[in-house]
């Protein structure tokens, strides 16, 4: 009863903040015009959603691939809300952006088996992405960015590839499992209560509205419903429930100098495999831990403006 209520009170937040997040959306864009374009892609027969946004009028030569986490699609890279759009503000500093779903997910082509795109099936995918950035941009390499389970998926890809890539930023890690459970269905069921999971909450679990704008939990909540629907496949999930003894990531694998970045307040992440993968990380490798931020810190008032410039200060210098 009180989850239901809850969710219904999350819907009718949406509905009230959306006349405020036009007008703002408005005078963004007005500010800013961006161009987005979609590109064919398939793989394994599978139809893949790929997409590049641009400041309008520009031909960026420096291109960036974001790589999705493992219940929601590609769109969480855009909540665009004011200046939370880690995607525009890549873009308005010079990059092409280019983000894509992973075989399951989003706009991307919907699988039968929700266990197939597993972190090893969508490592392909990135890589197949970002060959076809390459084709399209005429550029001999990118930079990639990962968040979540894509930190798992993009530093898999960039261990196999590394001649496509210039530098890799892994945002909130995950390094190693993060407990054994048994996955027993193929898709995970999204409620609109889940997709604000990720935000920091208070002591009695109510969404930390001083970390985290109300607008911005809306257009998220919003775009997950939109792109999501009620399913996601559950490959990734089953590879990330295992015991945290098992590596997920192994920096050793891993070529191109990297950020590893993460909050201190993120559940997910295990600190000590951050801070002891620099060793074997290669020359140029980075290590930022924010105190106070979590799993969303692009998207938390006090701490998105100060990733994003720490993103963007490793990846120009």
């Amino acid at each position: 009863m009180i989850r239901s209520l809850l969710s219904c009170l999350l819907m009718l937040q949406v509905l009230l903040f959306s006349l405020q997040v036009a007008t703002v959306q408005a005078r963004a864009d007005a500010a800013t015009e961006y161009r987005i374009q979609t590109f064919p892609l398939e793989r394994n027969g599978m139809a893949l959603h790929l997409q590049r946004l641009t400041v309008a009028g520009t031909q960026p030569q420096r291109q960036i691939l974001l790589v999705h986490g493992l219940t929601y699609s590609s769109h969480e890279f855009d909540v665009d809300y004011a200046d939370y759009s880690l995607a525009r503000y890549l873009a308005a500093r010079g990059f092409a952006v280019w983000t894509f779903d992973v075989a399951g997910y989003g706009e991307s082509q919907e699988v039968k088996d929700g266990f197939m795109p597993d972190s090893d099936y969508a490592a392909e995918d990135a890589a197949a992405a970002a060959a076809e950035i390459l084709k399209v941009s005429g550029q001999k390499k990118l930079d990639v960015l990962g968040w979540s389970w894509g930190t798992v998926t993009s530093s898999r890809f960039v261990a196999r590839h590394p001649e496509m890539v210039k530098k890799l930023v892994l945002y909130a890690p995950i390094m190693v499992g993060l407990g054994a459970a048994d996955v027993k269905v193929p898709f995970n069921h999204n409620t609109w209560l889940h997709a604000a999971g990720d935000f920091q909450t208070t002591k009695d679990g109510a969404i930390d509205y001083s970390i985290v704008d109300p607008q911005v939990v809306a257009v998220f909540q919003s775009n997950c419903w939109r792109y999501d629907k009620d399913s996601s496949p559950n490959g990734g999930r089953r590879d990330l429930l295992v015991s945290a003894e098992t590596p997920l990531i192994d920096p050793a694998s891993i070529q191109v100098p990297t950020l590893v970045i993460g909050g201190d307040k993120d559940p997910y992440l295990n600190l000590d495999s951050m801070r002891a993968a620099m060793s074997k990380l290669p020359s140029g490798s980075r290590l930022e831990i924010m105190p106070g931020a979590a799993h969303a810190m692009m998207m938390e008032k006090p701490y998105y403006r100060e990733f994003r410039q720490k993103v963007v200060a490793f990846l120009e210098h």
